[in-house]
């Protein structure tokens, strides 16, 4: 039986994505029509809840789940934002990409499902600034939805209206902390906001809001014309959907994937990015981009889904792998990691604004064969007082997740760095 592949069935390799009329020709927009004239916000929940959809962009939050923290209602706020995070800027990640350019249309109609689904009335794709195709391509998205009478005031005659925009951002890493991503879009400076409140009760200018990645949305069309069962049983365990998957590093053919939700790290690397290129060996592996924890050759046949690779001790995250290879030094990479999430920092609280640089200092003492046997017992304190409850938001942590575990997977090679005074890499 041919797999499913509704993310990316419509997705042509080296050709432009499909117009409006030609979406329209492959069902598009099928889904909103349905739901406006047959659901009721709370019911369009209730089927992305029943569905199993947790969210893609790194934390598998429920996305069903989410929707329903937001107030519905006569007594509920009249402004509310439907905020689709297209922001992709975890290293080792371009899922999202392959998306807003190969089906911008597939998107919006999301976004305008979602936005019903909460009551919003206004929406925002906020788009990475490199991403500049994908800019140009939603743009002209948007202009054909809204001439079509898909975005504006009473949509298809059903009487609710949203605006849609598209909002270029600066990209800062840390926006994709969901509520510096709200600061930055009102304009202010990009730092995490206390909790509670939770964005959906005051979140963009103060009012309900929800934000969304951009794969997590692209799935809501689907599973309103399919259903939740079918939804769920795209996956290998039940939880729910394919997953884009990608690999990157020195493999045969590097790139991504849209498999099902639980496909096992052997099959991805081995199967789809044709294994190791010849003479490299692997090594180690960041199963769900840079912010998350190494595994082996031993973790291969784990399964990629939230809960096994949790297990494995490491995290799904955005399900994009980076491979190590034996012929690259690993606490050269780390450091190269160190030095992005020590940048990126947004300098609001101490243990993240010095101790992510002081990390990146060690890691280049070691790296220049200047390290001492305990550093590494300074290192493992950082990791452990940069992790999770110890800082304001969850840059920090994420950025020692590499970090612990490669002192973990690969401590000779740090010992041998110290002992013989420089990179044996090198």
């Amino acid at each position: 039986m041919q797999m499913e592949t509704p993310l990316t069935q419509h997705i042509k390799a080296n050709k432009p994505p499909m117009n409006l009329k030609e979406y329209e020709q492959a069902g598009g927009y099928q889904a909103l029509r349905k739901v406006l004239k047959e659901m009721q916000p709370q019911d369009v929940q209730k089927i992305i809840k029943d569905s199993n959809l947790r969210g893609r962009g790194g934390a598998g939050f429920p996305t069903g789940m989410k929707w329903s923290f937001v107030p519905l209602g006569d007594d509920a706020p009249k402004d509310k934002y439907l905020i689709c995070n297209a922001d992709e800027m975890e290293p080792g990640a371009f899922k999202d990409r392959l998306l807003l350019e190969g089906n911008p249309h597939q998107l919006i109609e999301g976004m305008i499902i979602a936005a019903y689904a909460i009551q919003a009335n206004k929406s925002y794709v906020v788009l990475r600034w490199a991403y500049k195709e994908a800019a140009e391509l939603i743009f002209k998205a948007l202009a054909e939805a809204e001439q079509a009478g898909y975005i504006g005031q009473n949509i298809l005659g059903s009487g609710y209206a949203l605006e849609l925009y598209l909002h270029t951002s600066i990209g800062r890493y840390i926006r994709g902390e969901e509520t510096a991503h709200l600061e930055a879009l009102e304009g202010k400076r990009a730092i995490p906001r206390s909790k509670p409140p939770y964005s959906a009760v005051s979140g963009l200018f103060g009012k309900p809001t929800i934000v969304n990645n951009v794969e997590t949305l692209c799935c809501v069309s689907h599973i309103v014309n399919n259903g939740s069962e079918w939804f769920k049983n795209l996956s290998l365990n039940g939880v729910g959907g394919t997953k884009i998957y990608g690999v990157s590093g020195r493999v045969k053919n590097p790139g991504t994937w849209e498999l099902p939700l639980g496909t096992s790290m052997r099959e991805i690397i081995f199967e789809h990015a044709g294994g190791m290129k010849e003479g490299f060996r692997l090594k180690g592996i960041l199963p769900g981009g840079a912010s998350t924890d190494f595994l082996t050759e031993e973790h291969l046949d784990v399964n990629m889904d939230y809960s096994s690779v949790e297990k494995a001790g490491s995290r799904l995250g955005t399900g994009t792998l980076i491979i190590l290879d034996d012929k690259t030094c690993p606490v050269g990479m780390v450091h190269n990691l160190e030095h992005f999430f020590a940048q990126e920092s947004c300098g609001w609280c101490t243990p993240c604004r010095e101790g992510l640089p002081w990390v990146e200092k060690i890691l280049l003492s070691i790296e220049e064969g200047k390290g001492k046997l305990e550093d590494l017992d300074i290192l493992s304190f950082h990791a452990v007082n940069l992790g999770p409850g110890r800082t304001f938001c969850a840059l920090a942590p994420g950025a020692v997740e590499p970090l612990q575990s490669s002192i973990k997977y690969f401590r000779e090679d740090y010992v041998r760095h110290i002992n013989e005074k420089k990179c044996p890499w090198r």
